[in-house]
C-alpha cells in the first residue's frame, strides 16, 4: 500500500519549518529531496568503507570497489539493462548526453545527415546536439507537439527521413509534463536505421524505466532527481554501441596499456570513467534507487497522477491563472502564469508562505518562448507530496493574488 505520510517520515527536511510555516516543497522537477536511507548510506561509506576503487589490493579499497560496482548493478536492475557493463557513471545526465554526442555522434554524423529533436527539449539535449550538428555539418531538425502540448505521432513521423541518423528526445517534458511514447519512437527510428537517445531525467522519478522494453540505444538520467546525490548521473548504452565508441576523456583507470608512444583503452564501462569516479555519490545513488525499488511503481504513478489532477483542478479555480500543457495523463509538473503577476514576484510571495516553486524558462527557453512566454512558474510533485501541500499552495496563490491587486 502506498502510504505518503509514512514516506514523508523518511525525508527529514520536510519537517523543517520555513519562517514558521510548513515546508511545502513543490520543486522536485528541479531537484528531489533526500531520504534517510541515502543520507545514512553515504555517511556510513565515508566513515567505515572509504578508499579509492579498482587499484588497491587492501581491504578498504576492496570494500569501496565492491560498493561502487554494486551501485552499477543496482542501476542496471533499476532500468532493466542487460548487464552492468552497459551502465556508465557520469557527473550528470548532461555529461551523459555530451558523451554520446562527442563520441558516437561525432564518429557517425556527416554533412547531409540529420539529428531529430522535439521542440520540448531541455537545454542539456538541445544545445548539445545543436553544437555537434554544427561541428559535423549535420542538420538539426525539430518536430512540433500538438497545440495542447501532447505528443504528435504525425509530426514526429513526418519529420523522419532516410537522412535521420540520431533521434534525441525527452521521455517527459520538464515544462509541459508530456509523456513521450519512447517504445514507439524507438521502433520507428530503428526501422529507418536511426539510433535513439532518451533524456529520462524527469521520467525516472515518476515512472518505471525498462530499457529493454523501450529498445532505446542510449538513455541518461541524473542522480539528484531520483532522490539521490548531486554530482552523479547515469548513461545507459547498448553494449555493442559502447564498445565501438572512442573514449570521451583520458586519464587513469580507463586504459588497458600505456607506453610513451601509444595507449590502448579499456572496454566499457571503464573506458568512459576516466580518473577517480564519484564513488560516494554512486553508493548514495544506489541507496536512493533501492529505496525507490521497494515501492510498486504503478502505485507511485497512480498516486502522483491523482494528485496532479487535483492540483490542476484547484489551480484553474484561481482567476487569471493559466496552466501550460494541461493535458490528461501528464507527469507531475504544472507550469503556469497568472495574469498581471510576474512569475518571480509570485514565487517570492509564495516563498514567504513556505511554498517552494520554480520560475524562469526551466532550461527550455526555446519552448517557453514558442508558447508565448519569457518566464513561467512551475509546481512539481514528488513521492512525498501530499494533498495538504497542494492545499497550502493554493492558499498561498490566493494570498499572492490579493497582495498584487
Amino acid at each position: 500500500m502506498f502510504d505518503v505520510y509514512k514516506i514523508r517520515k523518511d525525508f527529514p527536511i520536510l519537517d523543517r519549518l520555513i519562517d514558521g510555516k510548513r515546508n511545502v516543497y513543490l520543486d522536485t522537477a528541479a531537484s528531489a529531496q533526500k531520504p534517510l536511507a541515502m543520507l545514512d548510506r553515504i555517511n556510513n561509506f565515508y566513515r567505515d568503507e572509504y578508499a579509492n576503487v579498482h587499484r588497491g589490493s587492501y581491504y578498504l579499497s576492496e570494500l569501496a570497489t565492491e560498493a561502487y560496482e554494486h551501485a552499477r548493478l543496482t542501476v542496471k536492475n533499476f532500468i532493466n539493462a542487460r548487464k552492468p557493463a552497459e551502465i556508465i557513471f557520469t557527473r550528470s545526465a548532461t555529461e551523459g548526453i555530451n558523451l554520446v554526442a562527442a563520441t558516437y555522434g561525432a564518429s557517425i554524423l556527416q554533412n547531409g545527415d540529420e539529428v531529430l529533436l522535439s521542440r520540448a527539449e531541455h537545454h542539456a539535449n538541445l544545445v548539445t546536439w545543436q553544437q555537434w550538428a554544427k561541428k559535423t555539418s549535420a542538420s538539426l531538425k525539430y518536430f512540433d507537439l500538438n497545440a495542447d502540448g501532447s505528443f504528435s505521432k504525425e509530426n514526429f513521423e513526418s519529420a523522419l527521413s532516410e537522412r535521420t541518423k540520431i533521434i534525441a528526445v525527452t521521455a517527459m517534458s520538464n515544462v509541459l509534463g508530456t509523456i513521450f511514447p519512447i517504445k514507439e519512437i524507438c521502433k520507428k527510428a530503428h526501422s529507418i536505421g536511426a539510433k535513439v537517445l532518451v533524456d529520462a531525467c524527469q521520467y525516472a522519478v515518476h515512472k518505471k524505466i525498462d530499457v529493454q522494453d523501450f529498445d532505446c540505444d542510449f538513455l541518461a538520467f541524473s542522480g539528484h532527481k531520483v532522490y539521490g546525490p548531486t554530482g552523479i548521473g547515469v548513461l545507459y548504452g547498448k553494449y555493442d554501441l559502447l564498445a565501438q565508441m572512442p573514449p570521451y576523456q583520458y586519464g587513469g583507470d580507463m586504459i588497458e596499456h600505456v607506453s610513451f608512444e601509444e595507449t590502448t583503452f579499456a572496454m566499457p564501462p571503464a573506458r568512459f570513467e576516466a580518473g577517480t569516479p564519484a564513488i560516494a555519490q554512486a553508493v548514495g545513488l544506489a541507496a536512493s534507487l533501492q529505496y525507490l525499488m521497494q515501492f510498486d511503481f504503478s502505485a507511485i504513478e497512480a498516486y502522483e497522477a491523482e494528485l496532479t489532477r487535483y492540483m490542476s483542478r484547484e489551480m484553474l479555480n484561481v482567476n487569471g491563472l493559466k496552466i501550460v500543457g494541461n493535458i490528461p495523463d501528464k507527469g507531475g509538473v504544472c507550469s503556469f502564469s497568472i495574469q498581471d503577476i510576474h512569475p518571480q514576484d509570485l514565487a517570492f510571495v509564495l516563498g514567504k508562505e513556505g511554498v517552494a516553486v520554480r520560475t524562469g524558462h526551466f532550461c527550455a527557453e526555446p519552448l517557453v518562448n514558442l508558447l508565448g512566454y519569457t518566464s513561467l512558474a512551475r509546481a512539481s510533485l514528488g513521492i512525498y507530496s501530499t494533498k495538504e501541500d497542494v492545499d497550502d499552495f493554493i492558499k498561498a496563490l490566493y494570498k499572492a493574488k490579493s497582495f498584487f491587486e
